[in-house]
């Protein structure tokens, strides 16, 4: 991809549950509700966070699998909306920004860098948790993973975020904190910022890609990028 070598970056497009949210307290007490009703025992919020992971339905199954629960097609379809209907109902009474984040992109937002959002969260609550948050002020575009015909780590959610915003090829940037954002990168051809928080830390990159707080980006520059190829592990954000 060719860049300019001296210009700052146009917009950034960010990834959204661990990267600029701490959202695992509230998703596990929507799991949890819906296990109740089902009546299995609840799990800490360490053990969802670890299959918090393309989306919800993914979610579901896999926490089901590892307590040996196996759902036809059309009972998990309605497990997965009734756990989406308890998170609906209190998204964001325990989620927190990661530190600096809120402040962070008020400045980058300020210096004049548009933001997205390309998320494996459902659409609607994506806009939801926004609203409470007071992020969407700053969002000009969001996408939640059924808001596109293939979700992370197909390149083309990410892409249709890109497109929505009408951003020009090189003059933006993917920030998450998982392989699954590293690989949605790598396949679309755009340059990958990893947060230290999240997953963050269990992403391999060059040092020169690893943030310490988001104002770090004010400082970069496009740069040569040579498109690399990476495997998702299927570990990413819902």
């Amino acid at each position: 991809m060719n860049q300019h070598a001296h210009a700052s970056y146009e917009a950034l497009i960010f990834d959204l549950d661990g990267t600029l949210i701490d959202s695992a307290p509230d998703i596990a007490a929507a799991v949890n509700a819906y296990l109740a009703e089902q009546g299995h025992a609840a799990l800490e919020v360490a053990q969802v966070e670890r299959f918090i992971g393309n989306g919800p339905r993914r979610l579901i199954e896999d926490i089901l699998v590892e307590q040996g629960v196996a759902l036809g097609m059309a009972e998990l379809d309605a497990a997965v909306a009734c756990y989406i209907a308890h998170y609906r109902r209190n998204p964001a009474s325990h989620t927190r920004f990661f530190p600096h984040v809120r402040e962070d992109l008020a400045k980058l937002r300020a210096a004049g860098i548009r933001l997205g959002i390309c998320t494996n969260k459902p659409h609607a609550l994506t806009l939801q948790i926004l609203d409470l948050l007071e992020l969407s002020p700053l969002v000009e575009v969001a996408l939640g993973a059924d808001a596109v015909p293939a979700c992370k780590p197909d390149p083309g959610h990410l892409l249709a975020v890109a497109e929505q915003m009408a951003l020009a090829e090189g003059a933006w940037a993917y920030v998450g904190d998982t392989t699954v954002d590293q690989a949605t990168a790598a396949a679309a051809g755009v340059p990958f910022f990893v947060v230290p928080w999240g997953g963050g830390s269990d992403v391999r990159v060059g040092q020169a890609q690893r943030l310490h707080r988001l104002e770090d980006l004010l400082s970069y520059r496009i740069a040569p990028w040579v498109k690399p190829t990476i495997k998702a592990d299927n570990k990413g954000q819902s």
